[in-house]
């Protein structure tokens, strides 16, 4: 695992160590090496020491408000920082690469549910950082023989449902955890506007557990490492929820009320947002395991309440 560790955790990785420690399964090992995405001869000495043969890229700045206040940072470290990656993959002759992509390519949707060949019109600059990779890959492919999977998420959620791992951000973006803090007696959680043309006013998402992405992850290495060609898939549940369902979740799961307040739109939201994943079904033979919203509240509380104070404790 290479980070920075900018946003990540080093005793996220230490967890992971002693679980792999105690498995009975053979799982294998995993080693931090500290660096960032721009270092690109770093990148090069380390791909060729440990005969690396394919990256998964995870690496990112994922706040669609953040990108819309500070684009320049963002097309820094989304674009600049993964073109030094891919560089880097070519200097050392590393042929496979996964790409952690974002449903926010597609922008406002002209068409619900969002299928792979849905126009690509993203109306923020994280969605457009992400959609620039996108269109490299093919040429890198062309010109380099580098096969990729570009995987689309749709809202990543939940937790290790084993307690190793959850979320831990600061500041926290995503909903669930917000609203968890919420309920525990934190900040009220503010909504992003009540007014959008959806059922109750609130933005719909689709929301994936991150154990059917890591999944989802591991069948696209697999299909490049048997000769697939390269593609890029939607990678969603399905199944769209409100910003209000998801509250009324939380407040099942939790047994507390959410604490909230309504605040203006953000900039760059589209009202709705959720995935046609029967390509990725059909090309590598993944499908969402954890399909229920209430399980993925239910994993992602279950980290948080041994964790008040994230991976500090």
């Amino acid at each position: 695992m290479y980070d920075d560790l900018s946003a990540g955790h080093r005793h996220a990785v230490e967890r992971v160590q002693r679980a792999l420690a105690t498995s009975t399964t053979g799982a294998g090992t995993v080693e931090l090496v500290v660096g960032g995405l721009h270092e690109t001869s770093a990148l090069v000495d380390l791909f060729v020491e440990r005969g690396v043969t394919a990256v998964m890229h995870f690496a990112a700045s994922a706040s669609v408000g953040d990108s819309v206040s500070d684009p320049a940072s963002y097309y820094h470290n989304n674009v600049v920082g993964t073109l030094s990656v891919l560089a880097a993959m070519q200097r050392a002759g590393v042929k496979r690469f996964i790409f952690s992509s974002t449903c926010a390519i597609f922008g406002e949707p002209v068409e619900t549910p969002i299928g792979e060949d849905h126009p690509q019109r993203p109306v923020n600059p994280y969605g457009e950082s992400k959609l620039t990779v996108e269109r490299a890959l093919p040429h890198f492919e062309r010109a380099y023989n580098m096969q990729w999977m570009a995987l689309r998420y749709f809202n990543a959620a939940g937790a290790d449902p084993e307690g190793w791992l959850g979320e831990d951000h600061s500041p926290e973006q995503h909903l669930i955890p917000r609203a968890i803090a919420a309920a525990r007696g934190g900040d009220p959680l503010v909504l992003f506007g009540d007014d959008y043309e959806t059922p109750d006013g609130t933005c719909l998402r689709d929301y994936i557990h991150v154990g059917d992405l890591a999944t989802a992850h591991l069948c696209a290495l697999q299909a490049l490492e048997a000769g697939h060609a390269s593609a890029a898939y939607n990678l969603g549940n399905g199944r769209p929820h409100s910003v209000r369902e998801v509250i009324a979740v939380v407040e099942e799961v939790v047994g507390q009320p959410v604490a909230a307040r309504l605040g203006p739109r953000r900039a760059g939201d589209p009202a709705v947002l959720y995935a046609a994943n029967r390509s990725i079904q059909e090309g590598l033979g993944w499908r969402p395991r954890v399909v229920d919203l209430r399980t993925i509240v239910e994993d992602a509380w279950r980290w948080h309440e041994a964790h008040p104070h994230g991976y500090d404790t």
